[in-house]
């Protein structure tokens, strides 16, 4: 049983409907057995009978919903008047039977045909569709009876369910082969009035739709490199790698500093490593020639001014040979190193600058002008010195209500970059002493923060979140409201302390206390801040240190290189982007800041400001002896203070006419040139006479034999 087609589309019955007839043809002679046997799931017999006995003014109790509908359908057909039938002459395209009559049928044969009609739909209420269909199904029956009756060749109709038509057409689609073709068979007609309508339409609108095993229309895929620019972001430090260095190049043996405090505990330059140790009675720090490697003598001279552990040290970036150095003593001090390393301890700075009223744990210098000096200490204030004169000429004072965690210089050095304990990122001008931007709760945690300025302006952030996760942010100085970028790492504890390659606009990032060093790429594309890769060991790190890029080696494709700290060893670690050329690669080695500033102390102090001046490595950095020299004794040894204030009226005078000073350091310099061509002289001299008293005392011993 199934539905059939009408013009009105489909009629769904509900399922849990129980059907109150079925569509039986006129020439299926069925005995009441037969019916009784096929169709007692599907008719409700007792409700038949009820509605024959019924006349057509009663109204049948207890009815539901369906069946009134229905009883009300059959009402209403009883009640309307049948339409007039109208006598028309017999076309040659019909017969007498499509116009259900002959001539010599009587009008009252016509009523009682009508009139068992209506009883039988009486005895058997349908639903609309059903009537339609029926009413298709008789003009059906009597266009083939006339079709038949005429002996014409057209087409024979024949009524067939839907269901069955739309089983034979998949079994023709599926087994071709075994379907016999019926050349004279007659084609179904589903609905003779409206417009043709195909199976293929009609088995799409019963059955559910099926996945067809069609394969869908090729789509041309873009060339392999096309797919891998769009999933894999291309860089060439991608494929940076981290390698330690062998154990005999390593430096053991050495007792790095237990203080605690968030400081690297080594600073790195073309020639020498420095290292905050332990030491008793005070402060002091090594500091080693590159090449001297291996197992470091407990005896090794130390610098060892300080009468309290040394903080923080940085190297001069003029002059390979001067270092910085913080203490908890309140006290920063800069020193001269001899050119072959310490052989002696040092014990005597060149000059100790005195400002702080409490632990200074921040050394700075300016990375363009020379002789300037940046200290922060937890007295909360910013001093910058003229190391020159060892005055103070910038004291940044109630800018920082709590302790300064890092200060870092501009590119230009025109600004600061501070993060404090009170999660406030400032940007300063430190001529002005005015804040020009500043960012509240930059990093909501409460373990210290870290900000360093970029190249191009923009400030990167590290610092905690709310449950301790390690954060990394990047911040626009214009507009620091929102932060341009910020991600999440881990839930360590340790300080992440970032290292930044202005070259190559990468950071590293190095906690305290880890295994591994992170680094990304900073680029102008979202995300902004790249993810590259981790180098790891098994140790973890007390501190790091950062070699900068005119240290590095060229040949080896080299573009950073690490100091780890132990426990009691100093470990290098190189990072490397692998190259099959052994020619100078100019994409990883742009011209980088050299040694030469571009300011002096006075100039920048006075409002000028200088980019830093570029020197290339394609044939590798080589330090000078004599401008090392020069810049030692341009620096400090000359203006040494005595005390704060016999120094006081010097510098003021120095200050407002700075050309007198040149001039002297012109007259010292020739005096110096002279005293060292007549103690070269008075050298050759006493090698002469060395050997000609060798000589003699040969001739002597010839001559007593």
């Amino acid at each position: 049983m199934c539905l059939l087609w009408d013009e009105k589309g489909t009629y769904t019955v509900p399922p849990n409907v129980r059907r109150l007839s079925v569509d039986l043809s006129p020439w299926e002679h069925l005995s009441l057995g037969q019916m009784d046997e096929q169709y007692r799931d599907m008719i409700d017999f007792e409700y038949c009978d009820r509605v024959a006995k019924l006349s057509p003014d009663e109204e049948l109790p207890n009815l539901d919903m369906m069946e009134r509908r229905v009883f009300l359908e059959r009402q209403s057909r009883f009640k309307s008047s049948a339409p007039p039938v109208e006598n028309k002459p017999p076309n040659r395209c019909t017969s007498a039977e499509t116009l259900n009559t002959h001539e010599g049928t009587s009008h009252s044969e016509n009523q009682r045909q009508n009139h068992a009609n209506s009883r039988k739909r009486e005895i058997y209420p349908e639903f609309p569709s059903e009537r339609a269909s029926e009413e298709n199904h008789d003009r059906r029956r009597d266009n083939h009876r006339s079709d038949r009756n005429a002996g014409s060749g057209s087409e024979v109709g024949s009524y067939k369910p839907v269901a069955e038509i739309i089983k034979e057409k998949n079994q023709m689609q599926r087994n071709p082969a075994r379907v016999k073709p019926e050349g004279a068979r007659a084609q179904v007609r589903v609905a003779e009035e409206g417009p043709s309508v195909k199976v293929s339409q009609i088995k799409n609108t019963f059955d559910v739709p099926k996945k067809t095993k069609e394969r869908p229309p090729e789509v041309q895929t873009p060339p392999k490199k096309d797919m891998l620019r769009r999933v894999v972001r291309q860089s060439k430090f991608r494929h940076v790698f981290g390698q330690a260095v062998r154990n005999d190049a390593c430096y053991d043996d050495i007792r790095v500093s237990r203080v605690t405090w968030d400081s690297s505990f080594c600073a790195v330059n073309p020639k020498f490593v420095a290292i905050i140790i332990d030491a008793s009675g005070g402060g002091a720090f090594l500091v080693l020639p590159l090449q001297k490697s291996g197992r470091i003598d407990k005896s090794y001279p130390t610098v060892c001014g300080h009468t309290g552990p040394v903080l923080d040290i940085d190297w001069c970036p003029h002059n390979d040979h001067v270092i910085a150095s913080g203490s908890e003593d309140c006290t920063v001090m800069v020193w001269q190193i001899p050119e072959n390393g310490l052989e002696t301890p040092l014990s005597q700075p060149v000059v100790v600058l005195e400002g702080h009223s409490k632990r200074v744990g921040i050394v700075a210098w300016h990375p363009n002008a020379r002789n300037v000096l940046l200290s922060a200490g937890c007295d909360n204030q910013i001093v910058i010195w003229n190391v020159g004169t060892g005055e103070a000429m910038i004291n940044l004072e109630d800018m920082h209500p709590d302790v300064i965690f890092s200060v870092s210089w501009s590119r230009n050095g025109s600004l600061l970059c501070t993060a404090c304990k009170d999660k406030k990122v400032r940007v300063i001008d430190p001529r002005k002493k005015k804040v020009v931007a500043e960012k509240d709760k930059a990093h909501e945690g409460a373990r210290p923060m870290r900000a360093i300025f970029l190249a191009d302006g923009n400030i990167f952030t590290t610092g905690f979140s709310r449950m301790s996760e390690r954060q990394l942010a990047l911040w626009k100085t214009d507009n620091m409201d929102e932060p341009i970028c910020v991600q999440e790492m881990d839930s360590s504890n340790g300080v992440l302390l970032p290292f930044y390659d202005p070259d190559t606009s990468v950071v590293y990032l190095c906690g305290k206390g880890d295994s591994s060093i992170r680094y990304f790429e900073i680029t102008d594309e979202a995300p902004y801040v790249h993810y590259l890769s981790t180098f790891s060991t098994k140790e973890p790190q007390r501190g790091m240190g950062y070699m900068p890029k005119r240290g590095l080696d060229v040949n080896k494709c080299e573009i950073a290189r690490f100091y780890k700290l132990h426990e009691r060893k100093c470990e290098p670690i190189i990072m490397t982007v692998p190259r099959k050329s052994d020619l100078f690669q100019d994409d990883l080695y742009p011209d980088t800041s050299g040694p030469d500033p571009a300011l002096e102390g006075e100039e920048w102090f006075a409002g000028k400001n200088g980019g830093p001046l570029l020197i290339s490595l394609k044939d590798g950095y080589v330090s000078t002896k004599n401008r090392v020299l020069k810049v030692v004794k341009t620096n400090a040894l000359e203006t040494k203070p005595v005390t704060k204030a016999e120094n006081t009226p010097t510098v003021q005078k120095k200050h407002v006419s700075p050309q007198p000073s040149v001039k002297m350091d012109r007259k010292m310099e020739d005096k110096l040139e002279v005293v060292l061509r007549e103690f070269k002289s008075l050298r050759d001299r006493v090698i002469l006479q060395d050997r000609r008293i060798a000589r003699l005392e040969d001739q002597v011993s010839k001559v007593s034999m």
